[in-house]
């Protein structure tokens, strides 16, 4: 029996199978070898068949009895995709959701080295198609956007006022460079120098305290006070609203943060990970996103 006060990273640890133990040791990645040991490790569970469908008897014979569907999602997707779990399990029982939420560098890394995992959604195209390029995943599609912002702590309101105002703060918090939204701060800074001037940039820069691995520790240094000011997504600033302030990027310097999903290749349930990418893309799953503050894409 699932005890509900178990949360999902727990649950996923406990389903390691001991055959993966030895690729658990395996030399990875410093900054995600602690995660890896926590969650890599293959999901044990009989593959999904047909799916009928949602809520119909069909649904549940197709999740199977005791199914849990992982869902590797980039870190800024984990109040959205939390808003969807208890539709999905309802017409999906008696199966059950686990989220892993992370920087998407960090998850893919994860698949990469073998984590059990149905899905993978992911905060940039890049890292996608770099899974997409080893036939780890199936046909991504995009199913969202997101726009990064800049936010203040509430102190410092009056002071950083506009994206120009940015180089008065003392502690400016960025993503690292491999992570999407330190990418994505680093290409609209490309743009800020050829409009505000090099100069901009280069304070800006002298005023970088610390770089993150994924959105959310960004957040959480400017919601402490523990940075003056940092970059997110438009919908990491909606969760700490009232927290922090948030500061526009002018279009002309912003980018859109354009988010993929896909079925892993190895999926232990392909059927309900087929079945979530369907809600996530439904009326109802773009709904959520945009409550969560996700905005349409740009036309190409």
């Amino acid at each position: 029996m699932i005890d509900p006060r178990e949360t999902g990273a727990a649950r996923l640890a406990r389903r390691r199978a001991p055959a993966r133990a030895a690729w658990a040791c395996a030399c990875l990645l410093a900054s995600v070898s602690s995660i890896l040991l926590l969650r890599g490790a293959s999901v044990a569970g009989p593959t999904a068949g047909a799916a009928g469908a949602p809520g119909t008897p069909g649904a549940a014979r197709a999740a199977g009895v005791g199914d849990e569907l992982v869902v590797f999602e980039a870190a800024s997707l984990r109040d959205a995709f939390a808003r969807l779990v208890p539709r999905f399990e309802k017409e999906n029982a008696p199966a059950k959701v686990i989220t892993n939420a992370g920087g998407t560098q960090e998850l893919r890394t994860q698949i990469e080295h073998g984590a059990a995992a149905d899905v993978f959604a992911s905060a940039d195209v890049k890292h996608m198609d770099a899974l997409a390029a080893q036939g780890l995943v199936i046909a991504p599609a995009i199913f969202a956007c997101n726009e990064p912002v800049v936010v203040v702590r509430p102190a410092l309101a009056a002071t950083v006022k506009t994206f120009a105002d940015l180089p008065r703060a003392e502690r400016i918090v960025v993503g690292a460079p491999e992570v999407p939204i330190g990418a994505y701060t680093i290409e609209i800074l490309k743009k800020a120098a050829a409009k505000l001037g090099p100069d901009f940039v280069k304070s800006v820069e002298a005023k970088v305290v610390s770089r993150e691995l994924n959105v959310r520790q960004v957040l959480a240094k400017v919601r402490l006070g523990e940075a003056d000011a940092g970059f997110v997504y438009r919908s990491d600033a909606a969760v700490a609203s009232g927290h922090v302030a948030v500061v526009g990027i002018p279009p002309e310097l912003n980018v859109s943060a354009e988010y993929p999903i896909a079925v892993v290749k190895s999926a232990p349930h392909p059927a309900l990970a087929r079945r979530w990418i369907d809600l996530v893309k439904s009326p109802a799953g773009a709904a959520a996103l945009r409550e969560a503050g996700f905005v349409p894409c740009r036309a190409r």
